[in-house]
């Protein structure tokens, strides 16, 4: 079986600064809900980093 990797790959669901005008109200609506919940997930892996760094913080202080 041969596997062409040159084939165009499908569009990402969001790209940041993209043409909206094509995208109808609930379109729109979807990728808002979309984006806010990429939003919570990326706070998320913030503030288990910050509680990573905090807790090895506290360990090396003198």
């Amino acid at each position: 079986m041969i596997i062409d990797d040159d084939r165009p790959q499908p569009p990402a669901a969001h790209v940041v600064g993209q043409d909206l005008s094509h995208l109808s109200v609930a379109d729109l609506r979807e990728r808002v809900d979309l984006l806010r919940a990429e939003i919570a997930r990326i706070e998320e892996a913030l503030r288990l980093k910050d509680d990573v760094r905090n807790a090895a913080d506290s360990l090396f202080k003198f």
